[in-house]
């Protein structure tokens, strides 16, 4: 990956929450090769995240891994104290997680964030990435998403991303805390597992086109998402842990492609990468669901110098072949 904005500053100490994670876990091997970095240590309590996600990394001089919990404050306070910057991915994710259990949603969320931004505070982090979420925007029907016209969020999940927005803002104005808050669209790449009963959509149809299964559509798959692929997450993060420009921090960014795609549209694709002809089958529209997604990204590209480097046709034929390699280990 080439980034376009040139930073000077060298060998910062980096937590990531949530690093065992997807997104996580492509950050760190970022990290990891990136001389601007010195130390990456890594908390997740492996509810979420997957430790085959980092372990190759174990052995690397500049990586630390630690199995605790971001509800735990005490030990929050303890391993960020002396590093210098912190992306805060740990989350638990899904829609459907939310509808069924919105104490957990809100507990690890919220509650966790606020440890986090807190501990941020007291051992004078330079600056909070926090991954945040286009669940925010809500029933807002306005397209392209624009970071200043949210709706009504739509489910507990989203009302915990926006929170999490909330509370950053407060912090700096509070604190003084330095924050970027990163609204990611439907990120997708390899290391997202398709094997958990709240796996996303583009692992479980890829799946279904290995296994020769017609992958299930919610609604009648002209459902519009801005996928996003996870270089392009990994990109923000950097851009956004090492601007340099007072005028780019303590504000949200929308993090995408700026395009759009049904849901038919990557079945079909699916067939071409694959060579198969399966069809999907079709059920009823999943609660808590937006119906249409895109993302003005100008505002990254003004204040970052963000550019997408993979779009949708490209990210989706080299993670497909990343789960036939991942099935056939």
């Amino acid at each position: 990956m080439i980034l376009k904005f040139s930073i000077i500053t060298m060998n910062k100490k980096i937590v990531v929450t949530g690093g065992a994670g997807f997104i996580g876990s492509n950050l760190v091997e970022y990290l990891l090769n990136d001389e601007r970095f010195g130390s990456v240590r890594v908390i997740d309590n492996l509810s979420n995240g997957y430790w085959s996600n980092v372990s190759e990394f174990e052995s690397h001089p500049k990586f630390e891994f630690f199995k605790e919990d971001i509800c735990d404050y005490d030990k929050m306070l303890e391993l960020t104290k002396g590093f210098d910057l912190i992306s805060h991915q740990a989350a638990l994710g899904s829609v459907p997680r939310s509808i069924e259990n919105p104490m957990l949603t809100t507990k690890v969320n919220i509650d966790g964030t606020v440890n986090i931004l807190h501990a941020a505070v007291v051992n004078n982090i330079e600056r909070v990435v926090l991954a945040c979420s286009s669940s925010t925007y809500g029933d807002s029907t306005i397209l392209p998403k624009q970071e200043d016209k949210i709706g009504n969020p739509l489910n507990p999940y989203a009302i915990t991303k926006y929170a999490v927005e909330q509370y950053a803002e407060i912090f700096h104005k509070s604190y003084g805390l330095n924050y970027v808050g990163l609204r990611y669209f439907n990120v997708f790449g390899p290391k997202q597992s398709p094997d958990n009963p709240y796996a996303a959509v583009i692992p479980l149809f890829c799946k279904a086109f290995i296994d020769g299964k017609s992958p299930k559509i919610n609604g009648d798959g002209e459902t519009t998402r801005d996928f996003t692929y996870v270089d392009n997450a990994v990109q923000a993060n950097i851009l956004s842990l090492l601007c340099e420009e007072r005028k780019g921090l303590n504000t949200v960014y929308n993090v995408a492609c700026g395009e759009q795609t049904t849901l038919n549209q990557m079945v079909d694709y699916l067939r071409k990468i694959s060579f198969k002809s399966i069809n999907a089958s079709y059920g009823p529209e999943r609660i808590g669901d937006i119906k249409h997604s895109k993302a003005d990204i100008s505002k990254i590209r003004a204040m970052l110098n963000y550019e997408p480097n993979v779009y949708f046709n490209d990210g989706l034929r080299s993670v497909y072949e990343w789960y036939k390699n991942y099935y056939k280990n």
